[in-house]
């Protein structure tokens, strides 16, 4: 093990440690079935993606004619139970993503998934795709209560308290992401092939990486916290 860098390694999920695009595409479709709204083409729905399923369905509503009078809470629910029943058909880790997570593991770092996405979900998913002993502590956009998700900074707060603090980074591919870790005052990486809602070297990260073959490296090289 050589020295690295930081004790903690956070991820977001959606669009940054797993393409999730075709599974959540057709859960949405669903929903919008029941709502009376054309389906939208997979690679679209990738647009729609970030800061959990509401806010996906609320995105496709909107690009559809908006909510109208519909029962939010009950297409909500569908788009969640359909979700749930088909988490991970689909679902994969990006190109690179499990030699990553043997190599932060040989350099001792304890990795922590962060996201928007409901805790149970998101420990469902790990849990099909057998990733779930690969992270030392699991925290969802529900974790913490209404209003504490990503941008805010609450979620990465509880993360570096649960793993017993030291060096922390972050690395994500939104906004959403990139907001959190600095209002946590975090360093984060940004991913290029997620579910960017900028351009990744706008998304205000502190670099930039096209495959996680590059993730260790880029740690690497940014400056250490004091």
């Amino acid at each position: 093990m050589t020295d690295f860098p930081f004790r903690i390694v956070g991820f977001d999920l959606d669009g940054t440690l797993l393409d999730t695009h075709a599974d959540l595409g057709h859960a949405l479709n669903h929903a919008l079935g029941i709502a009376g709204r054309d389906p939208v083409p997979l690679d679209l729905a990738r647009a729609y993606i970030g800061g959990g399923a509401r806010q996906m369905l609320d995105r496709a509503l909107a690009e559809s004619g908006g909510p109208g009078d519909l029962d939010l809470a009950e297409v909500h629910a569908a788009f969640i139970a359909f979700y749930t029943d088909n988490i991970a058909v689909h679902t994969r880790l990006f190109p690179g993503g499990e030699a990553m997570l043997d190599a932060l593991a040989g350099h001792g770092v304890q990795v922590a998934l962060v996201t928007n996405k409901l805790e149970s979900l998101a420990r469902k998913l790990l849990e099909e795709l057998g990733l779930t002993d690969r992270f030392a502590t699991i925290i969802g956009g529900d974790t913490l209560g209404r209003g504490r998700q990503k941008p805010e900074p609450d979620l990465l707060h509880l993360m570096v308290e649960r793993l017993g603090g030291g060096p922390a980074a972050y690395v994500g591919d939104t906004t959403f992401d990139t907001g959190a870790a600095s209002a946590a005052g975090l360093p984060c990486v940004a991913v290029r092939f997620g579910f960017n809602d900028l351009p990744a070297d706008q998304l205000g990260a502190d670099t930039v990486i096209g495959h996680f073959d590059d993730l260790v490296p880029a740690l690497i090289g940014l400056q250490k916290p004091n």
